[in-house]
């Protein structure tokens, strides 16, 4: 054992030292790790899309990633119905077409970062909250 001026023995604090070391070097690493895991999963989600069919098949809805629609195909049977059905019809598979997209989602992340991943988690649970919004939430009016 060497000791200082003041009786403090320095192998032992050399060995605190190190161990610091190494707990700062494996806790960088694990940073690096997850935010290269991270940059994987935003890659992997951006193209996702969701996509729905009507029960009859007169309407199919896709919607991107963000669950914004960016394809609506009408079949021309649509002529032959009232408007307001045609509108739930499209409401109804648009609602299709976000939980197609939360599968998708789901399933890309649990293979991407692990079900039991926090962060993996807390992407799923955004996704969602914004693809099924709560029912207490009032009707916009336009």
């Amino acid at each position: 054992m060497v000791a200082d001026v003041r009786g403090v023995d320095v192998w032992a604090d050399d060995a605190a030292l190190d161990a610091a070391d190494r707990r700062l070097d494996e806790w960088e690493t694990s940073l690096a790790e997850r935010a290269a895991r991270a940059r994987a999963l935003s890659t992997r989600l951006r193209p996702i899309t969701g996509t729905a069919t009507s029960a009859d098949g007169a309407v199919e809805v896709t919607v991107d990633s963000n669950g914004l629609l960016t394809d609506l195909r009408l079949d021309e049977r649509i002529r032959q119905q009232p408007a307001t059905r045609t509108a739930r019809q499209i409401t109804v598979t648009t609602r299709a077409a976000n939980a197609d997209l939360l599968k998708r989602v789901d399933d890309a992340t649990v293979e991407t970062l692990g079900a039991d991943d926090p962060t993996g988690q807390a992407v799923i649970d955004s996704y969602r909250r914004r693809m099924d919004p709560s029912e207490d939430e009032p009707d916009a009016r336009r």
